[in-house]
């Protein structure tokens, strides 16, 4: 059974800074791939970024792209979504999900377990 807990939301201006953690219950955290998706107020819920069990470059949606960065410890089973230069568009909730598999993937579907989000808010 994986168990997730996001934390680390809140409401910020634009430009300003969020640091949204993910601790994931389970034995084997170093061999999950972990992402990160978010759903603004209707819209479907999007990719954002994933980081994969074994090491490599990280994955990022376009629009995020060197402002959003992914990182993981797997010693405390901890994933991080360090969110800088804010944009008011940025304004979701947002979900850590895991992937049993070792490479990173965008698709909604490869993920099945899934945290029950934290909202972020970016004011203009």
């Amino acid at each position: 059974q994986v168990q997730i807990v996001e934390s680390g939301g809140g409401l910020v201006q634009a430009g300003g800074s969020l640091r949204l953690s993910c601790v994931v219950s389970g034995r084997t955290f170093s061999a999950y791939t972990m992402g990160w998706f978010r759903q603004a107020p209707g819209k479907e819920r999007e990719f954002v970024a994933a980081v994969s069990a074994i090491g490599g470059r990280p994955s990022y949606k376009d629009s995020v792209k060197g402002r959003f960065t992914i990182s993981r410890d797997n010693a405390k089973k901890t994933v991080y979504l360090q969110m800088d230069s804010l944009k008011p568009e940025d304004t979701a909730v947002y979900y850590c999900a895991v992937r049993i598999d070792p490479l990173t993937s965008m698709d909604i579907q490869a993920y099945p377990y899934w945290g029950q989000g934290t909202q972020v808010t970016v004011s203009s």
